[in-house]
């Protein structure tokens, strides 16, 4: 039977199933272009802008220490609105440009993934515990021209950046600042 979630019905998995079984039979059409940020996050942004969709937080972040950082489906929306406004226009980047991010699980490194999603931009997601080399591989392989890290990564990745030819840009999350890095919250 179906569970109820926050007031929403969710499918069940025969539902989901025949869903997708008529999409591969070209019963139902499939969009020529789809971006999840602006046909679904902005989508449910409208509903509940228009009380036909109840108000439910679309990010809720708890941290260890129990700082929370919840976002509406709007706020979200704009948020990664502005943030792809930063990586298109800041750091230079465009459509099908690769972004590497050696972020902790923080809020941005969710709003920094919808924005890219936004903008066309290939998010490349990197765990804080590569190591130099394991960073400078996948700067040379992805082709990357941006790299993203927290203020406190940022001085441990310095030392692989001058072999990547193609970095063209260097983006932190946090508070500090950084000689030839840019700040994500201050452009924010």
């Amino acid at each position: 039977p179906c569970r109820s979630f926050h007031g929403n019905n969710r499918l069940l998995t025969s539902q989901i199933v025949s869903y997708y079984e008529s999409i591969n039979q070209c019963k139902k059409e499939l969009p020529e272009y789809f971006n999840f940020a602006s046909d679904v996050l902005d989508e449910w942004a409208r509903l509940e802008k228009d009380g036909r969709k109840p108000a439910n937080p679309a990010f809720w972040w708890v941290s260890d220490e129990g700082e929370e950082v919840k976002w509406s489906f709007e706020e979200l929306g704009s948020l990664s609105r502005k943030a792809a406004n930063v990586l298109s226009e800041a750091c230079g980047l465009q459509r099908g440009d690769r972004v590497v991010a050696v972020l902790p699980r923080v809020p941005e490194w969710w709003l920094l993934n919808v924005a890219c999603m936004r903008a066309g931009i290939v998010f490349i997601p990197g765990t804080s515990q590569l190591t130099a080399k394991d960073i400078s591989y996948r700067l040379q392989a992805s082709k990357a021209k941006c790299i993203i890290t927290s203020d406190t990564l940022a001085p441990a990745l310095e030392s692989v950046l001058p072999g990547s030819q193609l970095l063209r840009s260097k983006l932190t999350v946090g508070r500090g600042s950084r000689d030839g890095w840019l700040n994500l919250k201050e452009l924010l």
